[in-house]
């Protein structure tokens, strides 16, 4: 936080503040205001932006870069070695944007390859016990609730909205706008826009109060209809997603459903988890 002088027309960065009880290591780059609580650890290769949090018993170590206005709850482990057989010691990274609440006891591994990252941009919130395997890929404005295990490689799109208590299986790709319920078994890619929930998950229809919170369907009606044909044409139609997909194709898109025709296209090829079925669906 930047204090402005009341006498000059002067800037004024706040001091780094590190309790002595902490241990912070020479190599370490603490931005203007950073706090360093009671018992925290902040390792050699670490750098931290501006107004950063970083709360008691908390571990900062690894190749971290971690951005400004950030706030670490106590306990959290931030940029340890994976839990993955196949890590040999390679220098991978986290990198960790703007404004995020990272709460208590959450876990945040580095990748596990040369050159590999695990990303977390900015403005999410990760509630307690949130634990993120390496090399996951977390968007903007993301909210995991308490709980949730995320297995290694998952990329979870912006605004998306995880519900507590449950796993995500390793290399699942989470839509922009979803919705997960909580205590959902997420084996399989989630749509964007969609909401799943139950064990196994399922496709239960569009997230509606996401989409309203973000203003689609008061903004732009058109494309908000738009979306909710194409939903219904891929999901209850009874076709294959394949076939639904060809069908949706022969007309020009808007940005939101063009974004879902995307990302089912992208899901279905070889080598990917494939998208969560629709309940009583044949997928």
């Amino acid at each position: 936080m930047i204090e402005q002088s009341k006498s000059q027309n002067l800037t004024i960065p706040r001091p780094v503040e590190v309790h002595p009880l902490a241990v912070v290591d020479s190599k370490a780059e603490l931005g203007n205001g950073v706090v360093v609580g009671a018992g925290a650890v902040i390792g050699p290769e670490v750098r931290i932006g501006d107004n950063t949090l970083i709360g008691p018993n908390s571990v900062v170590d690894g190749r971290v870069r971690i951005g400004s206005f950030n706030k670490v709850f106590p306990g959290a482990c931030i940029g340890l070695e994976p839990q993955d057989l196949k890590y040999k010691g390679a220098p991978t990274e986290v990198i960790i944007g703007d404004g995020n609440t990272i709460r208590e006891c959450v876990t945040v591994n580095r990748a596990t390859n040369e050159g590999e990252q695990t990303r977390i941009g900015s403005n999410s919130l990760l509630m307690a016990y949130t634990h993120i395997a390496h090399g996951c890929d977390i968007g903007n404005e993301v909210v995991i609730s308490n709980s949730v295990q995320v297995a290694g490689e998952v990329m979870i799109e912006d605004q998306a909205v995880i519900g507590g208590c449950l796993g995500i299986h390793q290399f699942v790709h989470i839509g922009c706008l979803a919705m997960v319920g909580g205590m959902t078994r997420v084996d399989r890619d989630v749509p964007p826009y969609c909401l799943v929930e139950g064990h196994p998950g399922r496709m239960r229809g569009l997230n509606r109060v996401g989409i309203r919170r973000r203003g689609l369907e008061s903004k732009s009606p058109e494309e908000f209809k738009e979306l909710l044909e194409v939903w219904n044409l891929i999901f209850k139609s009874g076709n294959v997603y394949s076939k639904s997909l060809t069908l949706v194709r022969e007309r020009k898109l808007m940005p939101s459903a063009q974004k879902l025709c995307n990302f089912l296209e992208a899901s279905i090829q070889k080598g990917r988890r494939g998208p969560m079925p629709f309940l009583n669906s044949t997928n």
